[in-house]
């Protein structure tokens, strides 16, 4: 990743430890810059049916299981964060079959009007008019990504994955996965994802807006589920999506912890 690139995109939208005040700021000169590298965009116009269709064909081409697994593995040492998100974009996206917008209209639109997408957990819109993935890029960057289950954020980070070379699986990978997995073990029947986020302090190098967004990968990737949607939500003030109403006594999928890390357990 450039460095230049990386710190005009985050100066865009951060300043002073916050949001920007008065929103995004970039001269056209480091837009141009970012945008060389691969890190800013120009406005995308595309629809929900052309985004299935180039996330079916990098899933079928490009991009594996494997490829997303080693990639989050990685990120654990090196705090490499915009490597994370694509075990969830994975997740999400790698059985999600061809279909339309409107073909099967969703049931209550939880997650959004489209029926395949909302059953899988994703928010989509019919069509994206100039729409900015800058901001989704920033925030792929500074905390690993934030609007993991948006159809259009999970393309573009799988775009961004098939540009990197393979990652290295290093031991300390493999060691913190174990230690992440004992902490989830040790929880208590009651303890919420606060308390996993704060098991999970000293195992991994990240902040704890970086280790939310590990659950929130881990969740939407069905390794933590909740086994009981109707609880009393807990942790919407910290932006918990997947992990809203998960406990300790739910522990996390043997099945896809196999699917997923099998080979390194």
């Amino acid at each position: 990743m450039d460095p230049k690139a990386k710190k005009i995109l985050m100066n865009t939208y951060w300043s002073s430890g916050r949001w920007r005040m008065g929103g995004p700021s970039c001269s056209d000169a480091d837009f141009q810059y970012a945008k060389s590298k691969g890190l800013m965009f120009d406005p995308v116009t595309l629809s929900h049916d052309e985004c299935v269709l180039k996330l079916k064909e990098l899933h079928e081409q490009k991009i594996t299981k494997e490829r997303a697994v080693r990639a989050f593995l990685h990120s654990l040492s090196t705090r490499k964060v915009y490597l994370r998100s694509a075990l969830s974009s994975f997740a999400l996206t790698h059985d999600l079959p061809i279909h339309t917008f409107s073909q099967r209209p969703a049931e209550g639109l939880r997650y959004c009007a489209c029926g395949d997408c909302s059953n899988r957990k994703l928010t989509a819109k019919e069509h994206y008019v100039d729409e900015d993935l800058n901001v989704l890029s920033f925030e792929r960057i500074k905390w690993g990504g934030v609007r993991l289950n948006w159809l259009i954020y999970c393309l573009m980070d799988l775009e961004f994955l098939n540009k990197e070379e393979d990652f290295e699986v290093h031991g300390e990978d493999i060691a913190i996965l174990k230690q992440m997995i004992k902490a989830i073990e040790a929880c208590k029947e009651k303890d919420a994802a606060r308390q996993l986020e704060k098991r999970w302090k000293d195992i991994f190098p990240a902040n704890q807006y970086e280790r939310d967004f590990v659950m929130e990968i881990w969740g939407y990737a069905g390794l933590l589920q909740s086994h009981n949607d109707y609880r009393k939500e807990r942790g919407r003030g910290t932006d918990f999506m997947s992990m809203a109403t998960w406990r300790g006594e739910d522990g996390y999928s043997a099945e896809k912890l196999e699917f997923y890390f099998g080979e390194y357990l």
